[in-house]
C-alpha cells in the first residue's frame, strides 16, 4: 500500500499540471465567450463557470497532454500559448455577437432610433442592438451552448495543441475570413431598414421639392421612427432566425472558413 503512494501522488501531481494547463485555455476564452463571458455576469460567476469547463474538458484530453504535463519547461512557453490559444478561439465566437451590434447600430442610424433606451445596456449601444443582442444570446442558451463549447475546447487540442504558437498567416487569415463574413452578414440583416430608409428619404425629398412650405422635418422624423419600430416588430424574429442558423453552422466548424 505504502508502495502505491507516490506513484498515486505523481499521478495526481500530472493531472494537476494537465488541469491547470486547460484552465490557462478555458480562462482565456472565458472572458470573452458570449453569454458566459459578458461583462454583466459577476467576475466570480465567470471564474466558477471557466473552472467548471475546465473540469469537465480535462479528462477528455488529458491522455493527449499527459506527455506535456511531465515536459521540463512547458509551463513558461504555456502561460503565453494557452492564453493566446483561449483568446483567438473565443474572439471567432464573440464575432458572431459583435454581428448583432453592429447591425442594430446600423438599423438605429437608418430609422432615427439611436437614443430610445439606449442607457438600458451594460455597454452604450443603440436599444436595437440591445434587443438584437439579448435575443441572440437567448438563442445562443437554447442551442445547448455549454456543449458546443465544450466541444469545441476539446477540437481546438486538435487544431492548436498545447505549447504551440499559432502562426500570424494562419491567424490572420482565420480572423479576417470570419471578420468579413461577420460585416457581411450584419449589413444582410439591416438591409431591410437601409431600403427603407432609402426609399423614405427619397420619397421625402420629392415631396420637398413640390411643396417647399411644408415642414418636412416635422412630418418625417416622427413618421420614420415609427415606420422602423413597426418594421422592427415584422422583421427581428426572422433576424434572428437567419442569424441563429449562422451561429449554429459556426459551432459546428469554428476552425474552418467562415
Amino acid at each position: 500500500m505504502m508502495d502505491l503512494l507516490p506513484a498515486t501522488l505523481g499521478l495526481t501531481q500530472d493531472m494537476l499540471m494537465i488541469g491547470f494547463l486547460v484552465f490557462l485555455r478555458v480562462g482565456a476564452m472565458m472572458a470573452v465567450l458570449p453569454a458566459f463571458g459578458e461583462r454583466s455576469i459577476p467576475q466570480r460567476v465567470r471564474l466558477a463557470l471557466a473552472l467548471c469547463f475546465a473540469i469537465v474538458v480535462t479528462p477528455a484530453v488529458a491522455e493527449d497532454l499527459m506527455p506535456y504535463a511531465v515536459e521540463q519547461g512547458i509551463m513558461s512557453r504555456a502561460l503565453a500559448t494557452e492564453v493566446l490559444a483561449g483568446l483567438a478561439v473565443g474572439m471567432v465566437l464573440r464575432i458572431f455577437v459583435i454581428i448583432l451590434e453592429m447591425a442594430g447600430a446600423i438599423i438605429a442610424m437608418s430609422t432615427s432610433l439611436s437614443q430610445m433606451f439606449g442607457g438600458g445596456a451594460v455597454d452604450a449601444q443603440p436599444v436595437v442592438g440591445h434587443l438584437l443582442l439579448v435575443g441572440g444570446l437567448a438563442l445562443a442558451a437554447m442551442l445547448d451552448l455549454h456543449v458546443r463549447v465544450v466541444e469545441i475546447l476539446i477540437m481546438s487540442y486538435k487544431f492548436i495543441p498545447v505549447g504551440t504558437f499559432i502562426g500570424a498567416g494562419e491567424l490572420s487569415e482565420w480572423g479576417l475570413e470570419h471578420i468579413r463574413s461577420g460585416f457581411s452578414m450584419a449589413f444582410s440583416l439591416s438591409a431591410p431598414f437601409v431600403i427603407a430608409s432609402l426609399v423614405y428619404n427619397v420619397a421625402l425629398g420629392v415631396i420637398n421639392r413640390a411643396m417647399p412650405q411644408l415642414m418636412v422635418a416635422m412630418v418625417g422624423a416622427p413618421a420614420i421612427t415609427l415606420g422602423g419600430m413597426v418594421l422592427m416588430f415584422i422583421t427581428l424574429p426572422l433576424l434572428l432566425q437567419i442569424w441563429r442558423k449562422g451561429f449554429d453552422l459556426l459551432l459546428f466548424n469554428p476552425f474552418g472558413a467562415s
